[in-house]
């Protein structure tokens, strides 16, 4: 017999041991000693024996009790013929007794165990949530919870899967007669992946199992969102460290492309007074590549933060003067066409916003609009003042721009695929513009234009002249 076997038999032996010790004393002074006296250690050795060895044990000596109660203490004693019939009321309350108080014990005995077995459980929830949230790594914590598991339940296999894994949508609704179960990891309100468990056998869980395994479920959820979240933030990380690597490098090339830029334009000064007929396409080009320059510089000052702004008072009308004159350079002033502004003829449309730098975010959608529209057709600007804003009103017949790309086209670099190829441009223009405004309160948002094309609005501060 193992170790085991001995140690479920040595309760038996115990108790039914002790009341045979009782009973062979009690009969040696039967004659002195009151029955009374008799039944109640008996009744002891019975509460004892179930206390220890569980219901079969208690009833085993109930029964034994009773048959010793029976034979030796009832007149006529060593038989199982009652002298006096009224002894039979005696014989049946020792018995009901006795059974009542094993199972009352037995009872107790049960309601302990299963309370020490959730306060196991508890324990162990509160060990696991420990070693969860102090473990190194995220991976190291879903390795954990994964080990954990799988000791607790006794299966070959525990392992996590992706939320996008085809076997993250399955359910354990019938858990019997099995040898693989999932089940859904939700956290947070979304489903986080799933718990997979493989068995060489049919798993068959108990109710205190699924349970535990609930329970356990919600840890490893925790940890693949730790997973999750781990992964985002490192991602972030390098994209992060990629942004402030490439600001810093545009900054430095945009800088650096100045002095030879200057140089390119010196020498096309004196091939023109030459007249030398490169000079002017030398100097377009070069006026080009000072504006693109210029415009990289920039936009790595305003991701950085570092662009310095001014806002003062200043009239819509001179802002819109200010960016005629700069298209007169380039001749393309006379198709924009101006609407009368919104006045009321003693005091003039003002706003509080920094004049060079909304004079480039008004000229960046003037010449995009240019760009695009029909050489045939005008570019309208209209002010008003709408609500605490001025709102400057670019509309042309171009192409249009898709609702997907609507927004699209306020990111640097981009170029709408639909886009003629000889455009030209950088995408540099609607991106800083939009950034410019927005660094003093304003915006620049596309609308579609009815009968074709866009309606750029920029949205500065509006503020009173007095």
């Amino acid at each position: 017999m193992n170790g085991r076997g001995r140690h479920a038999l040595a309760p038996w032996l115990t108790w039914i041991g002790a009341l045979s010790a009782l009973t062979v004393g009690f009969v040696a002074i039967r004659g002195s000693i009151d029955r009374v006296h008799v039944a109640l250690a008996f009744l002891l050795v019975v509460l004892g024996g179930s206390a220890n060895g569980g219901r079969r044990l208690g009833r085993t000596l109930a029964v034994l009790a009773y048959l010793a109660f029976h034979f030796f203490f009832i007149e006529r004693y060593d038989s199982l013929v009652m002298a006096n019939p009224t002894d039979a009321i005696v014989l049946i309350a020792f018995l009901l007794t006795a059974l009542i108080a094993e199972r009352l014990v037995t009872e107790a005995r049960s309601q302990a165990d299963a309370a020490r077995l959730r306060a196991d459980e508890v324990a162990r929830l509160a060990s696991l949530g420990a070693e969860t949230l102090s473990a190194g790594r995220a991976d190291e914590a879903v390795r954990t919870i994964t080990e954990v598991i799988r000791s607790s339940l006794g299966v070959d296999r525990c392992e996590v899967l992706a939320a996008a894994h085809p076997d993250a949508d399955a359910t354990m609704d019938d858990p019997s007669d099995r040898t693989s179960l999932v089940l859904p990891l939700s956290v947070h309100g979304h489903r986080a992946g799933a718990l997979r468990l493989s068995h060489s056998a049919p798993i068959a869980l108990t109710a205190e199992q699924r349970r535990f395994l609930d329970a356990l479920s919600y840890y490893a959820a925790l940890a693949v969102e730790r997973v999750r979240l781990v992964a985002e933030a490192e991602r972030a990380e390098v994209l992060q460290q990629a942004d402030a690597l490439r600001t810093s490098l545009v900054a430095g090339l945009s800088h650096d492309l100045r002095t030879p830029l200057t140089a390119i334009k010196a020498l096309a000064h004196r091939l023109r007074e030459r007249h030398a007929p490169e000079a002017a396409a030398i100097e377009r080009e070069a006026d080009r590549l000072n504006r693109l320059a210029s415009d990289l510089l920039d936009l790595s000052r305003l991701n950085a933060g570092a662009m310095p702004l001014r806002p003062e008072l200043n009239t819509a009308a001179d802002l819109v003067g200010a960016a005629l004159q700069r298209l007169e350079a380039a001749s393309t002033a006379g198709r924009v066409r101006v609407e009368p502004f919104d006045e009321d003829g003693s005091e003039p449309l003002t706003g509080r916003f920094d004049f060079v730098q909304s004079l480039r975010s008004l000229e960046n959608l003037l010449e995009n609009a240019l760009k695009y529209a029909p050489v045939d057709s005008a570019v309208e600007l209209r002010v008003r003042h709408v609500g605490g804003s001025l709102e400057f009103r670019i509309a042309d017949r171009g192409p249009g721009i898709a609702a997907s790309e609507r927004e699209r086209v306020f990111e640097p670099f981009y170029r709408s695929p639909g886009a003629p190829a000889d455009t030209g441009g950088t995408g540099l223009g609607l991106a800083i513009a939009r950034r410019l405004a927005r660094e003093q309160g304003g915006e620049v948002r596309h609308l579609p234009r009815d009968g074709g094309g866009s309606v750029f609005i920029l949205s500065l501060p509006a503020a009173s002249a007095s």
